[in-house]
């Protein structure tokens, strides 16, 4: 038999008594609240910033009148753009009262502001009031805009006008685009070949006179080659890089071509009828259709 430790007596009378749980810790209120409104802040904050960046959130009067005006936000100025392109299409047409801020801001300091006005302007082609405000006349001074995107844009909105006077800009839209130097320095980093690259992505890396300089890209695209090697030492204006311009772009400039392209156009509308992965169906057909409908013409 087993010998009972001294303390078993002792131990059978506590039995008796009833027996509580540990206590179980418990969150505060305050550390609720606070954990539910972190975790509320995490879902809400992409939401926020999304709704205020999203150029398809509809904006009364008030506001697109605001929003035109703004020069603290250029985004709101695209934003309110956008929504006038909209409503061009709808034909509503109270649109016309904004024309006049249409054309002013053809001129805008800001390359995105005149590339998505350039594109506003080419909506409305046909209505006395595009024509009262200057539409056309704003595209051909358009056609100066150091910006490429800016230049093609207006060229493809000339287009709808029936004028063909940007077709050389239009063109340019299939051919790669040259990435210079901005100023003399040492090439300290680059992007991967094949990159697809937004229009003012980072490119390349410039150290000089103990900065970084950024080159960024003049539309968007994909990086087709790189013409320096890390730790290179390029002058200004040496050509750093080629850039194949976007789908889309490629596709409205074929279609513009359609409509006004010359013989001389063909050598630049053919490499998009090969068959090859980065070129979509529907861009090779269109351009199939191009090249036809240009030796169609010249006949």
């Amino acid at each position: 038999m087993s010998a009972v430790p001294d303390s078993a007596p002792e131990a059978s009378a506590l039995a008796d008594e009833p027996v509580s749980s540990p206590a179980k810790s418990r969150m505060s209120t305050r550390n609720r609240l606070f954990f539910f409104a972190t975790g509320w802040l995490i879902v809400l904050m992409p939401f926020l910033f999304w709704w205020n960046t999203w150029f398809g959130r509809q904006l009364s009067d008030k506001q697109l009148g605001e929003y035109l005006q703004d020069d603290k936000k250029p985004r709101h100025i695209q934003h309110a753009l956008v929504q006038i392109g909209e409503r061009v299409t709808r034909h509503d047409p109270s649109v016309t009262r904004w024309y006049p801020d249409v054309v002013r801001l053809a001129s805008y300091p800001i390359e995105e502001v005149r590339n998505t006005d350039a594109w506003v302007m080419g909506q409305d082609v046909s209505s006395k009031d595009a024509a009262v405000a200057g539409f056309h006349g704003a595209l051909l001074k358009m056609l100066s805009d150091p910006s490429l995107m800016v230049r093609g844009n207006a060229a493809l909105s000339l287009v709808r006008f029936g004028d063909a006077t940007g077709r050389p800009h239009i063109v340019a839209l299939l051919r790669p685009a040259k990435v210079t130097a901005p100023q003399a320095g040492k090439i300290t980093d680059f992007s991967t070949l094949g990159t697809p690259i937004h229009q003012g992505g980072i490119i390349a890396k410039i150290a000089s006179g103990g900065q970084t300089v950024e080159v960024r890209s003049p539309i968007s695209g994909r990086l087709r080659e790189m013409s320096v090697q890390p730790g290179q030492t390029v002058a200004a204006g040496h050509e750093i890089a080629a850039l194949d311009t976007g789908t889309d772009e490629v596709w409205e400039a074929l279609r513009a071509l359609y409509l006004v392209g010359q013989p001389e156009d063909i050598p630049a509308v053919r490499p998009y009828e090969r068959e090859l992965p980065e070129i979509p169906d529907h861009v090779r057909q269109q351009a199939v259709a191009t090249e036809q409908a240009i030796r169609e013409r010249a006949k």
